[in-house]
């Protein structure tokens, strides 16, 4: 093994565990927060769409929850294809 090949197996460990690192007062690291705040974005969204059908919730309710969970979803998508394509650009890496 070489020396790059070592130095970016070294800098991929700290990353990784700076990722996963738990913050401070929680078991989860930053990516695990923001799952789950995703995921309770999506569910808000869909309870608040559920009293809506029954005539539970007002309209203003409903459009609100709807704009959060559909910004919820386009960050998710967008950081989705930020990661594809800092992937893709690592495979087109010479070795």
């Amino acid at each position: 093994m070489d020396i790059k090949t070592s130095l970016a197996a070294h800098g991929y460990a700290k990353a990784k565990s700076a990722a996963l690192a738990p913050e401070a007062g929680t078991e989860q690291g930053p990516l695990g927060a923001a799952v789950k705040d995703f995921a309770q974005t999506v569910q808000e969204g869909e309870e608040t769409a559920k009293a809506a059908m029954l005539g539970d919730a007002d309209p203003h309710a409903l459009v609100q929850a709807l704009a959060e969970t559909q910004l919820a979803v386009e960050t998710a998508v967008t950081l989705r294809n930020k990661v594809v394509e800092a992937y893709q650009e690592i495979l087109r890496m010479p070795v």
